[in-house]
Order: C-alpha cells, then sequence, then structure tokens
C-alpha cells in the first residue's frame, strides 16, 4: 500500500518562502530548525490551521453540503493542501492547564474516576448506607466536605500579597466528610484513593483493567509520582501535556476495544513537548508518541530535543536561518537522509545517530 502524505502548498506566512512541504501521515514526523526558522509557523499556523479547518467543515451537515457545492474553508497563510481527506480529527497537544480550579486532577481529566466512584457504590457498608456513585463526587452532592466544598484546601486572601492556599482543617485535605470516607474498598477510603500516587495506585488497581490501564499510562510517561487527586493548577506545564497524551492513549484503545474498530485517524501536533523535562523522561514520551503512531495515528513534533529527532521516521528542517534568512526548507528526509545533507541539525544529530 502507498505511503499517504499531506502536502501544504505555497506556504506564505510570516518569514516562510514560498514552501510547499509534503508529511507522512501515520508516522512520526519532527519539524525542526534554528530558531525563528518557521517551525512553528509552519506546523502550527499553517499546517494545524488549514487541516483542522477542513475536518470542522466536514463534521457538520451545512459543512459538507457547503463542500459538495464547491464552497471550501478559506486557506490560511498558503495557496493549497492536498492529502487531507483521511484525517477524522485534529488535536494540538499543548501545556496549557488541564483545568483551572483545585478540582480538576488527573483522575477526573483521564476520565476513570467515574469508575472508582462505582466501585465504591457497589460495597456492602455503601449500599447498606444507601449511598449512590453519586456520593463519592467532590464536585458535587452530600458526600463531599462542607467546608472546603470538596476542593481539600482553603485560600486565604492576604492584603497586598499572594492569596494563601492551606490545607482544609475540617476534612484536612480529604475532600469528603466523614461519613463518606467511612466506606473503604479494600481498606481504603475513597479520600486515601484520591491521596495515592500513581505508582502505588497501578498495583492497588492491578484488578481493574478499566482504571490500571490509564494508571499504567501515567506511569510509563513517568508521571508515577503523582496522586491521583493532585490538583491542575500545581501541574506544571510538561506535566499538563503528557496528562493529555495519557488521555489520548486511553481514547487509542477503547475505540479499539469497541467490536474490534479502527480508532478515528488524528492528526496531533506538539510544540517542544520535552521542554524541562530530564534524560529518562524524554526516552517515555518517545515510547508514548510512537504508541500514538502504532494507533494509526500521525504525529507531528516541533523539536530541538536531538534523541527525539533520531527517532523520527521522518524529517523536516527548516533553514537554513533564523529570521529573514530563514523560512525554507533545507532538507525533508529520514533523519540518516538529514546528516548527509550537513545542514545545522544534520551535523548535531550525526553524533546522535553514531551512538
Amino acid at each position: 500500500m502507498a505511503q499517504p502524505w499531506l502536502a501544504v502548498l505555497g506556504a506564505q506566512l510570516h518569514n516562510l518562502q514560498n514552501v510547499t512541504a509534503r508529511v507522512p501521515l501515520q508516522r512520526l514526523v519532527a519539524v525542526t530548525g534554528v530558531s525563528g526558522s518557521g517551525k512553528s509557523t509552519l506546523a502550527r499556523d499553517v499546517l494545524l490551521a488549514n487541516v483542522q479547518a477542513w475536518v470542522q467543515q466536514r463534521s457538520t451537515k451545512a459543512g459538507r453540503d457547503a463542500m459538495d457545492a464547491g464552497k471550501a474553508p478559506p486557506l490560511v497563510g498558503c495557496t493549497g493542501l492536498q492529502g487531507f481527506e483521511t484525517i477524522d480529527r485534529v488535536l494540538e497537544v499543548d501545556q496549557t492547564p488541564i483545568g483551572k480550579t483545585p478540582r480538576s486532577c488527573p483522575a477526573t481529566y483521564i476520565g476513570f474516576w467515574d469508575t472508582v466512584r462505582k466501585l465504591f457504590a457497589e460495597t456492602l457498608e455503601a449500599k447498606a448506607r444507601g449511598y449512590a456513585a453519586g456520593r463519592f463526587s467532590f464536585n458535587t452532592g452530600a458526600g463531599r466536605c462542607a467546608t472546603c466544598e470538596g476542593q481539600g484546601i482553603r485560600t486565604i486572601a492576604m492584603s497586598f500579597l499572594p492569596d494563601v492556599k492551606v490545607p482544609c482543617e475540617a476534612c484536612h485535605g480529604a475532600r469528603f466528610n466523614p461519613e463518606t470516607l467511612a466506606v473503604t474498598w479494600r481498606g481504603k477510603s475513597i479520600g486515601d484513593v484520591l491521596q495515592m500516587e500513581v505508582d502505588e495506585a497501578v498495583a492497588f488497581f492491578a484488578s481493574m483493567p478499566a482504571i490500571a490501564h490509564p494508571l499504567q499510562l501515567l506511569k510509563d510517561v513517568g508521571l508515577g509520582y503523582l496522586t491521583l487527586g493532585q490538583p491542575s493548577p500545581t501541574l506544571s506545564g510538561g506535566e499538563a501535556q503528557r496528562i493529555k497524551l495519557v488521555t489520548e492513549l486511553t481514547k487509542v484503545r477503547d475505540e479499539v476495544g469497541r467490536r474490534g474498530q479502527k480508532a478515528p485517524h488524528t492528526f496531533y501536533v506538539l510544540d517542544e513537548p520535552t521542554v524541562g523535562l530530564h534524560m529518562a523522561d524524554v526516552d517515555k514520551l518517545i515510547r508514548v508518541l510512537h504508541r500514538l503512531v502504532d494507533g494509526g495515528h500521525s504525529v507531528v513534533v516541533i523539536e530541538h530535543d536531538l534523541d527525539v529527532i533520531a527517532e523520527a521516521d521522518w524529517v523536516i528542517d527548516l533553514g537554513p536561518e533564523g529570521g529573514n534568512a530563514g523560512g525554507r526548507i533545507v532538507a525533508a528526509d529520514t533523519p540518516e537522509g538529514v546528516v548527509q545533507r550537513g545542514t545545522h541539525t544534520g551535523v548535531a544529530l550525526a553524533p546522535v545517530l553514531a551512538r
């Protein structure tokens, strides 16, 4: 079967100089180059924006009717786009927070917290007390701590200084009231589970695949040290980005699990996902990106990290310099081919591939 390609024609946004770029689909593609060479402009402002416009128009009946009538969405920063027809979904996995309040946490964002609540609701103690799954929600209902309203912390306003957040004096950070915390599953209350680190929770929920699988993915991306109820405002941008990747990997598994159906082809764009990561975590991130590709998706990363570039299936190298001296594709090849061309990226990449 021939390799499918996505092509953007005549890109001229910002410093891009009439660039035509071809991106292999269902592969890991690295967009590289010196700072200011046009990487983000090409990958995000042109490629992502235009594919997203086509996919969104195709997602509604009115949009499909418009396409049938020859009314295409306006192109942004280029003269043409080809090969997008097989893409069902577009997503930029960035480092924006996964939530703005302490109630948002990895367990709720990824989506396995509902399953945890049902486990507690099915215990004999919960049934005897007449507790349904809603009792174990810290967002609403009678089960949460009334003092902090399920946040686990209290905010103290400080005049002329930033607000100070302290553990709730009533629940001591557990988020629930004593009656709810009296219900246990395998010796743990719902509050204990929220305060459990991912590494411990993987073993604790080993017999529950719907919970254990996303937990294992969190561990795989180097987030085993987080607690399940870690408030979103305390997460770094890199941690938030990896949690989003775990959510996507969970969707891949869920879609494939439904009667063997193939997951919708998603086009992912990530802007320097390795920023701030330890070398060991970079390796874990690379494996996660490959898993998305193995699931039939297309992944484009804007990247300086040489280990990620070396692992890519295809490299689009922009340059030769930054600013007005950039904006051109100086190499579009495998990592080995970029080394042979001797670009700035190729020179830096040579010793990494030699390893």
